[in-house]
């Protein structure tokens, strides 16, 4: 009797720890597995290979914790049986049933869960031999099973994820958390890692200054002129024009024109001696492509065309930037605050405040693919040119027109509907 209630006590210890290890294994963060690994963690670099092979790691711990499992149960009722009979085969069901549930299983797997790193850690060396020495069976399982299953018209090869590792990392991100008691702080973090995962979808067009609100000047202007309007423009770099707008020859750094000025002594200068060649890209260009050929040609600054080859605007690597880490201003830039909140929670919007600036700020989801502005989503979804003071429910938002000039919409009061 005491040698089955000892033998009874290691199985349950062995159950113990393989429903522990089954937890650690496959909740332990593979970010920070991998990490480690990198920093020459020799049980991290075991636990990566175990997660590599999901399907024997969790056959193996299948089998080994049912086995102990049944052997104990096993124990359990012929000791039972031989101390009360049939009723025995009760006793054991009962007993076996408190002890394996509790002891075996929620303890364990509770503390795995809660320290799923720590213990991955531990167990990993130990798990190893035992996937490798059990490795036959479970395969031999496993192929039994997609078997069966494929009787019954379920196939488990299909190479379709049903979700993408982006989306994922999207639904890693959306669950962040801080330990910061600033929401402002959890939000900004939250913004700032959707904004990388999106460098590859979005196309420069929705982040270009439009070509209205460029400062360009004209070549041929005396070059005093020039001057004053590089020095007037808050903005180093100043595309030039010859004969029309669209004709853009170059671009003007400001530095190069004070430059010439201290060499020549006065504003005689040649403008054309320091014009450099413009750099024009599709406005179908993706902001991860751009962002990396900023870097390889070293430049900050290129001109955006359409595909008749018009000019549409311009990006910069600042704006790039600011896509990811918000709006960077400089005592140089001049503030356009276009997003102003009201004590009756509506906003007061300019109309060329983009989407996801508005989506960033305020954690909407307004769609995007449409149009890239406040006004161009009201006049994408109300297919015309709204009147002041005429509103618009789309999204669950109400638009109201408050100010228009010409055809362009210039100022929309924006108020969520609860």
């Amino acid at each position: 009797m005491i040698i089955s209630l000892v033998a009874i006590g290691v199985l349950l210890i062995l159950s113990a720890f393989f429903s522990g290890s089954e937890t650690a294994l496959t909740v332990a963060s593979r970010p920070l597995m991998h990490q480690l690994e990198s920093k020459g963690n020799k049980r991290a670099k075991t636990v990566n290979k175990l997660q590599k092979r999901e399907g024997m790691l969790i056959g193996a711990i299948l089998i080994g914790n049912n086995l102990v499992n049944i052997l104990a149960s096993a124990l359990a009722t012929s000791l039972l049986i031989g101390s009360f009979g049939e009723a025995g085969i009760a006793y054991a069901t009962i007993l076996m049933t408190v002890l394996v549930v509790m002891f075996a299983e929620i303890l364990p797997k509770t503390y795995a869960l809660q320290n799923a790193d720590r213990t991955a850690l531990k167990l990993a060396p130990i798990i190893r031999p035992l996937v490798f020495f059990l490795s036959p069976i479970t395969f031999a399982t496993q192929k039994l099973a997609r078997n069966t299953l494929w009787v019954f018209g379920i196939r488990l090869d299909s190479d379709e994820d049903f979700t993408s590792k982006t989306e994922e990392l999207r639904g890693a991100i959306e669950l962040h958390q801080s330990e910061a008691d600033d929401h402002k702080i959890i939000q900004n973090e939250r913004a700032m890692l959707r904004s990388v995962l999106d460098l590859s979808e979005i196309d420069v067009s929705e982040i270009m200054v439009h070509r209205k609100t460029i400062t360009m000047i004209n070549a041929d202007d005396p070059a005093e002129k020039i001057v004053d309007q590089v020095l007037a423009s808050p903005h180093t770099r100043v595309p030039l024009w010859r004969n029309q707008p669209d004709n853009v020859i170059g671009v003007i750094h400001a530095k190069e024109v004070l430059r010439a000025i201290y060499n020549k002594g006065n504003f005689n200068i040649d403008i054309d001696l320091l014009v450099s060649s413009a750099w024009f890209i599709p406005e179908t260009t993706r902001l991860l492509d751009q962002l990396q050929a900023f870097r390889d040609r070293h430049e900050h600054f290129a001109l955006v065309v359409d595909e008749y080859g018009s000019l549409q605007g311009i990006v910069t690597l600042e704006d790039i930037l600011e896509e990811i880490v918000g709006d960077i201003t400089d005592e140089h830039d001049i503030s356009l605050p276009g997003l102003r909140p009201q004590s009756d929670g509506s906003f007061i919007v300019d109309g060329s405040f983009t989407i996801r600036d508005l989506n960033r700020h305020l954690e909407w989801s307004l769609p995007d693919e449409e149009a890239s502005t406040i006004a161009g989503i009201i006049l994408h979804e109300s297919r015309r040119i709204p009147e002041v003071g005429q509103a618009f429910m789309f999204f669950g938002l109400r638009f109201e027109i408050m100010r228009r000039q010409r055809n362009q919409i210039t100022t929309i009061r924006i108020t969520p509907q609860s």
